[in-house]
């Protein structure tokens, strides 16, 4: 088997997640560019054209026109043309612009059925790659190609099945899809189009090793890959180089917010960041409701919590939760059989969730960027909504960074009626580093 040369995140580990060292390279790919700051800028431009313009099978067609689209989305617009020409693509847009139509549309024009796996997606979460999944079937349910959904925490059986049938078309998280390949019920010698989708949040799950022996299980030869990432840190930029080749680069507003959002910084002392977070729900008038945590821990604290206040309709959603009920949860908050969803970050990204009304940062993200994907939830087609975050004095430096990254201010605001413990937090004037006083004149420094 041919095999990329070059690349390796975790040496250690190459007897369990890469291909045997000394397996074939691949022909090196001299246009390849050396650095990520050559790739040139799409010449595609956000024109307002119709999808038939686009240059889309004619069976694609008729599922975008059964769904109701007539106009593309800007990084549709760009995108379709240049996946349709072959061109490898880096991508990065934000949450609610069309990227999964993006590359599943031009994606499904591009193939015919072989019964064999010719379009693999990975995704980092379950949620995730179902939603991908279903979007492929949509846009693809003229065109006779089959889907095969794989991942963790349910049984491989029906999943094997899905394969046997003749899946042309694979989504899968990358511990499941490796699973197939030692199983060897899932074979790479068809692929034509690789789609690596969040691939920033794939390197914060780990599952870069895994990414990178999937790549090299497809075929070097003649394979398109499309690679999708929000953020483009070091081992990210060293990553696609070794990916990609001659890669085109789209962006669309990658750090940009709803403006029909509304922040708010709630400040309160660490000891009632609960009592004020039950206190934001009691006297805040919302239809449906997204409640952020950092851990799996939180999110169940607080959904016992909120339902000891007598609602029920609430629900958690995290990874140490079954796949069946994180699907529930996830199925009954869009219904409306759920008013709040406490959710770890597994949720932020790209889940299709429409109809938020509210988002409350239990605590300020410590990465400015998750606090941009967990807004995106409200605020969609400039529907309004609210973002709220609960503020304590040992996360003003993170608050800080998210107000540089998303350039504007948040106002501090405060609840009324709210017996406050007093926090220099709340004082108007800034607040300003405490320094101990020397004493003495050239004495030791009290300790």
């Amino acid at each position: 088997m041919k095999m990329r040369p070059g690349f390796f995140l975790q040496p250690a580990l190459d007897s369990v997640f890469y291909l045997n060292p000394t397996a074939k390279e691949a022909p090196t790919r001299t246009d390849s560019h050396s650095h990520l700051d050559r790739i040139r800028p799409s010449p595609y431009h956000s024109t307002r054209m119709g999808f038939d313009t686009l240059g889309l099978s004619a069976a694609v067609l008729e599922a975008i026109e059964e769904s109701g689209y007539t106009t593309p989305t800007p990084i549709q617009a760009q995108a379709i043309p240049l996946i349709l020409e072959g061109r490898d693509l880096i991508g990065a847009s934000q949450t609610g612009t069309g990227k999964t139509a993006a590359f599943a549309l031009p994606s499904l024009s591009k193939v015919v059925k072989m019964g064999k796996p010719q379009i693999l997606v990975l995704e980092p979460t379950r949620e995730l790659a179902h939603q991908v999944a279903v979007q492929f079937e949509k846009y693809g349910k003229h065109t006779g190609l089959k889907v095969a959904l794989l991942y963790g925490g349910v049984g491989a059986g029906t999943q094997t099945d899905q394969l046997a049938a003749g899946a042309d078309i694979v989504v899968a998280t990358p511990g499941r899809l490796v699973d197939h390949f030692y199983r060897a019920t899932m074979r790479f010698g068809e692929i034509k189009v690789l789609i690596l989708d969040e691939v920033d949040r794939m390197l914060d799950m780990g599952f870069l090793p895994q990414v990178r022996k999937i790549v090299n299980l497809c075929p070097w030869e003649g394979r398109q890959t499309l690679f999708f990432s929000a953020t483009m840190p070091p081992a990210i930029q060293t990553f696609a180089q070794w990916c990609l080749t001659d890669p085109q680069s789209i962006e669309i507003a990658r750090t940009s917010i709803p403006t029909s959002v509304t922040h708010a910084f709630y400040p309160v002392a660490m000891d009632q960041r609960d009592e004020l977070l039950l206190e934001l729900l009691k006297q805040t008038e919302y239809h449906s409701v997204m409640i952020f945590t950092r851990t799996r821990k939180e999110a169940d604290q607080l959904t016992s919590l909120i339902k000891g206040t007598g609602q029920t309709k609430v629900a958690a959603m995290h990874s140490d939760i079954s796949q069946v009920d994180r699907m529930k949860a996830l199925a009954g908050f869009k219904a409306g059989e759920y008013e709040i969803l406490v959710a770890t970050d597994v949720a932020a990204r790209g889940i299709d969730i429409s109809g938020v009304s509210h988002v409350i940062n239990y605590r300020v993200p410590e990465n400015a960027e998750d606090y941009v994907h967990r807004i995106g939830r409200t605020g969609r087609a400039q529907a309004e909504g609210d973002a709220f975050t609960i503020l304590t004095a040992d996360e003003l430096d993170y608050a800080k960074s998210v107000e540089i990254f998303i350039d504007k201010a948040i106002p501090r605001r405060r609840l009324e009626d709210f017996d406050y413990i007093y926090t220099a937090l709340l004082d108007d004037s800034p607040i300003k580093p405490v320094r101990r006083k020397k004493i003495g004149g050239g004495g030791k420094k009290r300790r």
